[in-house]
């Protein structure tokens, strides 16, 4: 038996968890994408195939200090105000493979915080 790589692990576990999420126009899907340096969140509907909105840690103010947990925060609020300016309330949330702690849980917590219901 093999042992998995840390990526190979990711990629399985987001493969199980898109077998069972799915966005649409009234609920999409929020998904999220991190890197080493920062991270990113779209709302996604799977039935047209199409971005709603997104938002990137790019985007966060340059005078901004902080960790990347806190980062991943600034984003989940830019995030939830995106949403609400796209008329969308709630959300399915795709955790893209990744576990459910440190940034994605601030990203998910701040979205949650601006309005959007997961």
């Amino acid at each position: 038996m093999s042992t998995l790589t840390v990526r190979d692990a990711r990629k399985r576990r987001h493969r199980r968890v898109r077998g069972k999420v799915a966005g649409t126009a009234g609920r999409p899907r929020l998904v999220v994408t991190r890197s080493n340096r920062g991270i990113v969140a779209q709302l996604v509907d799977d039935s047209n195939g199409r971005t709603i909105t997104s938002a990137t840690w790019l985007q966060v103010k340059k005078s901004f200090k902080g960790n990347k947990t806190a980062q991943a925060a600034e984003v989940g609020k830019l995030l939830a105000q995106n949403a609400k300016a796209a008329k969308v309330e709630g959300v399915v949330f795709d955790r893209g493979g990744y576990l459910f702690h440190g940034r994605v849980k601030a990203l998910a917590d701040a979205a949650r915080e601006g309005g959007l219901k997961f």
